[in-house]
């Protein structure tokens, strides 16, 4: 079988499509680099889905914290500590038996306990609660002038908030929160660990990795593959934040810019 041939029976297996069986035997790189790039599909589908989703509740959170109004600021600074203060493997642990056991009584709970529903919530919220202090910080850290000068021009409210306070709050956050995007597609590897199943071995990279380091008695080859794929994903992620940074900071000098670093996190 050709490495073309290959690619064709293998680069859609893990979303159910293509050769339905494992190679067994003879192992070939093309393999290994095909199969574990069709799971990467579920790596990025994970990440992709619990940032997009995220931002819009870590906004919110961080709103919540900021509040004065005790009953809107606690929940939120409850919610934060919750999720950050627990290790994501843990969290993924208790979330499938807890849907596990909601399935027996409520059949509505029965896709929750799969990994493309289940697994994605565990992480919507754990990155919610991490962006959320971010985003707390930076919205600590709006320049009172802005809101001043916000105010002298008769912004309140909502526009107020449009206008001033979330475009600075981002700018502030945006390099912090590049590296939390990071973080969050690297830890979607954390999912074939945990008790949500790879139906049909429809997995995601780290689970073909898994396999062929099995089945070959040879991890030194899948593993980095699977780290290539990791770091070709990372630059990706830089490059696209790094477009939204430059956009964010558009009205400041180029030397004025605010540049994006990578911190990666060791540990969570």
């Amino acid at each position: 079988m050709s490495c073309w041939e290959t690619v064709a029976d293998y680069a859609f297996r893990s979303l159910g499509y293509g050769e339905r069986l494992l190679p067994r035997s003879e192992f070939t790189l093309c393999q290994q680099v095909t199969l574990i790039g069709s799971g990467m599909i579920w790596n990025v589908y994970f990440g992709t889905l619990a940032l997009v989703t995220g931002f819009f509740l870590a906004t919110a959170v961080a709103l919540g914290k900021a509040s004065a109004h005790p009953l809107i600021r606690k929940p939120s600074e409850w919610f934060i500590f919750l999720f950050r203060g627990s290790p994501l493997f843990i969290q993924f642990f208790f979330a499938y038996f807890a849907f596990l056991s909601l399935k027996s009584a409520y059949p509505f709970f029965d896709p929750f306990t799969s990994a493309w529903l289940g697994a994605t919530i565990v992480l919507f919220f754990n990155t919610a609660a991490y962006s959320g202090e971010i985003f707390y910080g930076a919205l600590q850290s709006v320049p009172k002038g802005d809101l001043e000068a916000a105010d002298a021009y008769g912004f309140s409210g909502v526009t107020k908030f449009r206008k001033i306070t979330w475009p600075t709050m981002l700018r502030l956050a945006w390099p912090a929160y590049t590296n939390e995007a990071i973080f969050l597609f690297h830890a979607t590897a954390l999912v074939f660990f945990t008790g949500f199943p790879a139906r049909q071995q429809k997995g995601d990279a780290l689970y073909y990795a898994s396999y062929f380091a099995d089945k070959t008695f040879n991890p030194f080859v899948p593993y980095p593959i699977l780290a290539a794929y990791f770091i070709l994903l990372t630059l990706v992620i830089i490059s696209l934040f790094g477009l939204v940074n430059r956009r964010l900071n558009r009205h400041l000098p180029q030397d004025g810019r605010a540049r994006l670093r990578l911190r990666p996190t060791l540990a969570r």
